[in-house]
This record gives structure tokens, sequence and C-alpha cells, in this order.
């Protein structure tokens, strides 16, 4: 998953989310601090949303059901770890990974997940905090060994 694969994909169920959340097309751009023509524009499929569009929907909507099912679990996760290259460092608590991600490998208190829909990788502590993230297998497994070094 790349920038341009989320946007186009984001851009195509900007609509949906709308009407999940039960917004207007007014309410909407309202939130998004665009003009109601652009997400019309947006929703009719003759423009893509910018890069700053979509991650202002994946941050105001990422409770939505769309986005955590086409996009796999937390949204801002997703467009985080695209944006930065990957993520290392300790971040928020996770569900730890019972619906969207499958289980790679664990070493001591840390364990490698790989999103479902996504395909991006994280490693997570014993206690579901996420280490780090990217879309690189190779890079994870390094990581992951180092943590399980500094245990």
């Amino acid at each position: 998953m790349d920038k341009e694969y989320v946007i186009q994909l984001i851009s195509l169920r900007i609509r949906m989310v709308r009407l999940e959340k039960g917004y207007s097309q007014d309410k909407m751009a309202s939130i998004m601090g665009i003009s109601k023509k652009t997400l019309v524009q947006i929703e009719k499929e003759r423009v893509l949303a910018g890069w700053t569009n979509v991650i202002a929907v994946c941050a105001l909507f990422r409770d939505s059901e769309i986005l955590q099912s086409v996009l796999g679990d937390e949204p801002l996760e997703v467009i985080e770890t695209i944006a930065h290259d990957g993520v290392d460092r300790p971040k928020d608590k996770s569900m730890g990974g019972h619906v969207w991600w499958k289980e790679i490998s664990s070493k001591g208190n840390f364990r490698m997940q790989q999103n479902v829909i996504s395909q991006h990788y994280r490693i997570l502590d014993d206690k579901n905090y996420r280490w780090f993230s990217s879309f690189d297998e190779e890079e994870t497994k390094i990581r992951l060994s180092e943590l399980f070094k500094t245990e």
C-alpha cells in the first residue's frame, strides 16, 4: 500500500463515510475544510481527494467502520506508517490485533503481526503497545530482533 493507492481508496469511500455518519454534503465539506463543490467532485469520482484531505478523513472519522474495513483496523496507523515510511517508537496502545492482524512471529515480550488488509507489519509488546510499523517485512524482523535483545 502506498500514498497514491490510499488516496484512491479513501476518495472512493468519502461519500460512504459521510452517509455512515448521517452528514449532509454541506456539513461534511465544512468538517473537511473544503468547499461543497469540491466534495461533490470527489463523490462523483471526477477528482481524487488530496493527501491532506485523506489524512483529515482518517483522523476525523477514525472510528468509521468503512475506513477500518478498507484499511484494516486503525486508519491513522496506516496513514502514519505511509507518511513516515515506518514508525519506530512506542506508540498508542492497540487492541492487540484480534481481528485485522495475523501473528507472524514473537520473541520475548514482543510479537510481529501483519495486517490482513493493508499488509503492513507492526511490533507490539505484551501490553499491546505498538513499537514499530513498516511495510518492509525484513526491516520489521530486524527491529523485532533488536527489541528482543534490549529486554
